[in-house]
């Protein structure tokens, strides 16, 4: 297993197919040796069939964990061999019912022996490792219900790409990425107000020079998001998170998040007790992100913008 070595567990997936082959392979000749008209993939099927009445092929997908397809391509497959048969349900005539054949019934008695053979060697072969293979078959697939392989490779990827980011304060030479970051995501989903056009056109008089602050994120030196902080005349919320954005060619190296953490930060360090924003509830991904740092739906109030239908706050602690 020198292969196996040298790339360590990033090929889990080719090792377990390659031990599953090996099974399944022996499983071939072992029902030949049981003289038993029996394919490894059909088993499931079959010992479910096995052990109640007649099952639709819904109940056995569900029952066995595998697709509706899966299953129906399995059950066409032991028709052939006249193991299973389908009829019609007598009192759903919309649903077909599935079950043995006499000649898969007959397979019960031929395989009782071949269970127990079966068994006493596997409890053999455990015996003879230090790790008991099903158990950890059984927390690896509960582990990877609560969260699959794909999202915890995303979450590892976005912790890496993450070590490459930094967030900096706005110096002029940000001013057209900060604008140009800004109206690229807001005309693909709405359109410029005359609001927009104040904090892009003139970042520095309508934004820092009122007490505010803005960040950049770079990613590899390069400005890949934006953020601001807007002082507010309001007599209940002192700042406003507002103008963020994120480069769609950067989106899934956890930046949103970065930023937003950053501002939160920034605004505890001006002695905000909580900081405001304003969004659409049509941008799922930036609503989720806003829970996600905190913010939480308050009561609707006056807005400069057309595009606001959902205010939200975080309390600063």
């Amino acid at each position: 297993m020198d292969f196996f070595n040298k790339t360590g567990k990033m090929a889990i997936g080719s090792r377990l197919r390659m031990l599953t082959e090996k099974i399944t392979e022996d499983a071939v000749s072992i029902y030949k040796m049981y003289d038993i008209d029996m394919q490894p993939k059909w088993f499931p099927v079959y010992y479910v069939l096995s052990q109640d009445e007649a099952k639709t092929i819904t109940d056995i997908a569900k029952e066995i964990g595998h697709s509706h397809p899966s299953v129906s391509k399995i059950i066409r497959e032991m028709v052939k061999h006249d193991l299973v048969a389908e009829k019609k349900d007598k009192g759903d005539g919309r649903r077909n019912m599935v079950s043995l054949t006499t000649k898969g019934k007959a397979i019960s008695e031929k395989i009782k022996d071949q269970y127990i053979d079966i068994n006493q060697a596997i409890e053999q072969l455990t015996l003879q490792t230090r790790n008991d293979l099903w158990r950890a078959i059984e927390e690896w697939e509960f582990l990877l219900e609560q969260k699959t392989l794909l999202q915890r490779v995303r979450e590892q990827k976005k912790e890496r790409e993450s070590a490459n980011v930094q967030i900096i304060d706005y110096t002029p030479q940000y001013k057209q990425a900060f604008r140009n970051l800004n109206e690229e995501w807001i005309s693909k989903w709405f359109k410029m107000e005359e609001a927009d056009y104040k904090a892009l056109d003139a970042p520095q008089e309508y934004i820092l020079d009122r007490g505010g602050s803005i960040l950049i994120a770079l990613y590899k030196n390069e400005p890949v998001g934006v953020c601001a902080l807007i002082k507010m005349d309001d007599p209940d919320y002192e700042y406003e998170m507002a103008k963020m954005a994120v480069s769609p060619k950067a989106q899934g190296k956890n930046i949103g998040f970065l930023l937003g953490i950053a501002i939160i930060e920034k605004a505890k360090s001006f002695g905000a007790a909580k900081v405001y924003l304003e969004s659409n509830t049509i941008l799922k991904p930036a609503i989720n992100l806003y829970h996600k740092l905190g913010f939480n739906k308050v009561a609707s109030r006056n807005t400069p913008y057309e595009r606001s239908n959902i205010q939200m706050e975080v309390i600063i602690k």
